[in-house]
């Protein structure tokens, strides 16, 4: 594909060579002469001069490298874009595998991809162009929508509601019981039956081994465009707002809610019966135990203010001879205290 047509396709401004024949985009230190690269972060440019790659996508043209340029308005985001256009990942065949399961009263739409062993339950509905890889389970009732992706392994439980593409990664599960018991006078503990649901809005995407708690009652739902990243919990009866980011390890107890835009950092932990409001961030390793404003950083656990956990964190490693330091003039305070006391006074019946 030439230079100039990529250009077009992703409306950047070309300065430079646009016959120039792409074969393919790379990292700019492994990128060779027939493919683009990107150039997102500003303190990098002096890493311009290094690479072979044919073309950058930048910001603004850099004086000096003979190379020819995409500026563009965002480079990571068009060198996603660019991606895409050599890209694609496979897509097997349509048609249903001699070993997969569909129960007689499931709908599945045309279109669809199921693979080996994948098992679709009883009053399963699944929308057009799905694909299930082997191995995929759907409880009975679960409705779905349309370009359903599900890799080997996942688990959509009973009655649970996804919406259009919706992607699962492998070994994700969504809808198993939320962890709820209620202890009995001897310490036992008795199972809260989890009769609630999980719902997945339009264009969730959801990474390995993670899991959405269904709700014990009501539902717990991930509203569109949310994503989340390998090994998260999501607890029974949370919500997670629209376009989130959960990053891997992060883990939501029960009745937690994200509003729009919030993205969590790895490892964060978030307690229940709480709520962060829009496009609010929370560094990685926080500690969550109340709300956080709209728009806040979050850091430390418990965690407070980003910026003031910056400073604190600074002065963190010094903090063993700050309190020698204040022992020491501890000490020499008591000293010159001491000193400095008056006499007492005699006792004149001590003079007769």
């Amino acid at each position: 594909m030439k230079l100039q047509d990529i250009s077009k396709l992703l409306d950047c401004t070309l300065v430079g060579d646009g016959s120039l024949e792409i074969g393919g985009v790379a990292g700019m230190e492994q990128a060779t002469a027939s493919e683009l690269t990107f150039l997102a972060n500003p303190r990098y440019a002096a890493k311009v001069k290094d690479t072979r790659a044919a073309a950058i996508l930048v910001r603004e043209p850099i004086d000096g490298p003979a190379i020819s340029f995409l500026v563009s308005q965002d480079p990571y985001l068009d060198f996603a874009r660019a991606l895409a256009l050599f890209y694609e990942a496979p897509r097997p065949a349509p048609g249903i595998h001699p070993t997969a399961v569909i129960d007689a009263s499931a709908v599945v739409g045309e279109g669809a991809s199921i693979g080996a062993y994948a098992v679709v339950g009883p009053r399963v509905r699944i929308g057009a162009r799905a694909v299930l890889h082997p191995h995929v389970v759907i409880y009975e009732g679960a409705q779905i929508g349309d370009d359903f992706l599900a890799h080997a392994h996942t688990s959509v439980r009973e009655f649970c509601i996804l919406g259009n593409r919706v992607i699962l990664q492998n070994g994700v599960v969504v809808g198993g019981d939320g962890f709820g018991f209620a202890k009995r006078m001897d310490g036992s503990h008795f199972k809260i039956p989890q009769s609630g649901i999980a719902v997945l809005e339009d264009d969730v995407e959801i990474q390995c081994i993670s899991a959405v708690d269904r709700a014990s009652v009501g539902e717990t739902r991930i509203r569109r465009g949310a994503k989340i990243d390998n090994l998260v919990q999501v607890g029974h009866a949370c919500e997670v707002g629209e376009d989130n980011i959960i990053c891997s390890q992060a883990g939501l107890a029960g009745t937690s809610k994200l509003e729009k835009n919030v993205l969590l950092a790895g490892q964060a932990g978030i307690s229940g019966h709480l709520t962060i409001h829009e496009n609010a961030v929370v560094y990685a390793q926080a500690g969550i135990g109340g709300d956080v404003p709209a728009g806040a950083l979050m850091a430390g656990s418990p965690a407070f203010d980003a910026k003031t956990w910056r400073r604190a964190v600074a002065a963190f490693p010094n903090l063993p001879e700050m309190v020698k330091t204040i022992r020491d003039l501890k000490k020499r305070l008591e000293t010159v205290e001491g000193s400095s006391s008056p006499e007492p006074a005699s006792d004149p019946a001590s003079k007769e």
